[in-house]
């Protein structure tokens, strides 16, 4: 049975003061009392911008020694640009994004041990940027085949007709994970999982994103849960004990736009994946 690793989508929420960081904490704080409560955690802010090395070296000095930092790759090499739509003379292509992808694999570097599956988060691509879902898988499967093998590399789509078995095949040839991502106008990855085999290399990694704009009409902070999601994490908790038979870890995040508060979120989907043991 593979070895679950857990934890939520960043750590700075500030409405998480009360109900998971102590009364009077700062900000500074946050991360080492984060780590007190679970052993990993997904670094969103990478993806707005490449951290300085001391900042990395600051989540390493916070953090004990078997912590697992998940980092997303800066918008700038997965989207493009800096408008709400991707663009596609930039995308994975070399010539732009060779220096912004050695310079995030430098700062992950500091992370030495801690350092997990790092994560290719791309937006919903329309025809305007991929004509067909072969020219990005070309592209992917370039870019891939690029990358350092020091790290681990975890791809996660938001195109629900792409993830298909040319994808898995991409994944699998450069030892990359399919992230099982639940968003509102994508698929269950519970429904995926009947139709195709979704583990492509030894680890799997879930992220419970939800429906933000669901979350966001019932709450503006993110203090508890506003919605019930208990059908849902039933599907995902029976999906990660079988695929936990073909791996030898999972890693699962939650955010707080699934159900209001991601420190809730993913003690309830252990707890469930833990009782099916």
């Amino acid at each position: 049975m593979a070895e679950l690793v857990y934890g939520t989508s960043s750590w700075s929420e500030k409405s998480w003061v009360g109900p998971f960081y102590p009364e009077g904490m700062k900000p500074a704080e946050y991360l080492s009392h984060y780590a007190t409560q679970f052993g990993a955690v997904e670094a969103d802010t990478t993806y707005y911008g490449i951290p300085k090395p001391e900042m990395v070296q600051g989540w390493v000095n916070k953090t004990p020694d078997d912590f697992v930092m998940c980092a997303k790759f800066p918008k700038t090499i997965v989207h493009g640009g800096e408008g709400p739509r991707p663009d596609p003379a930039v995308v994975l292509v070399p010539d732009k994004v060779k220096d912004d992808t050695i310079d995030f694999l430098s700062a992950m570097e500091i992370l030495g041990d801690k350092c997990g599956p790092l994560v290719l988060q791309f937006p919903y691509f329309n025809k305007t940027v991929f004509a067909r879902p072969q020219d990005f898988y070309d592209r992917l499967d370039r870019y891939l085949g690029g990358l350092s093998r020091q790290f681990r590399y975890a791809v996660e789509l938001r195109n629900k007709w792409w993830v298909k078995e040319p994808l898995l095949d991409i994944l699998r040839r450069h030892d990359a994970a399919l992230v099982l991502v639940e968003l509102g106008y994508m698929p269950h990855p519970a429904s995926l999982a009947k139709k195709m085999d979704l583990v492509t290399t030894d680890f799997a990694f879930a992220r419970l994103i939800g429906d933000r704009k669901a979350v966001d009409d019932l709450t503006k902070t993110f203090d508890k849960l506003v919605l019930d999601k208990t059908s849902e994490l039933d599907r995902w908790a029976d999906l990660l004990h079988e695929i936990a038979n073909s791996v030898e870890k999972v890693y699962a995040f939650a955010n707080n736009h699934y159900a209001g508060h991601g420190p809730a979120t993913i003690r309830d989907l252990v707890r469930r994946v833990t009782e099916l043991k």
